[in-house]
């Protein structure tokens, strides 16, 4: 029976985990398994992998920008709570508003929702806007 070795690295040890990692591949009965501890925000049809960065609508990932793919984060998290425009601007480019946030927001919402269609017409998630409020996710038929 064979041995059981765990080894941890943290997030700065990444090219020790490589070096390590192309080692043990040289030898035929070595076994990798890794825990999944991976955060993910699931919702009907779309499944948002932090720890990743990506996003899937129906297993098709969605190519998102860094902005875009906050705000969804943020939005899910929060599904069905009413965020305004200075809580998205404040925790997605982290600096306070300046009041001309609205149409800088408003063209990454635009975007994000063209793309989820893209990826799933028959979507049932909806980025409501609360004109001169902010934005919310919903669920349809929830």
């Amino acid at each position: 029976m064979g041995r059981i070795l765990v080894i941890e690295f943290n997030d700065q040890e990444s090219s020790a985990f490589d070096e390590v990692m192309n080692v043990l591949k040289c030898y035929p009965g070595f076994e990798k398994l890794r825990l999944n501890d991976e955060t993910v925000l699931s919702l009907p049809g779309l499944e948002i992998y932090q720890d990743q960065r990506k996003a899937y609508r129906n297993w098709r990932e969605i190519n998102l920008t860094t902005k875009e793919y906050d705000i969804l984060c943020l939005l899910a998290a929060n599904r069905g709570r009413v965020l305004t425009y200075e809580q998205i601007y404040q925790r997605v480019w982290g600096e306070e508003s300046f009041g001309n946030e609205n149409n800088t927001i408003g063209c990454h919402i635009r975007n994000l929702r063209e793309k989820l269609y893209e990826a799933s017409p028959e979507t049932s998630i909806i980025i409501r806007c609360m004109r001169d409020v902010g934005y919310c996710l919903e669920i349809e038929n929830q």
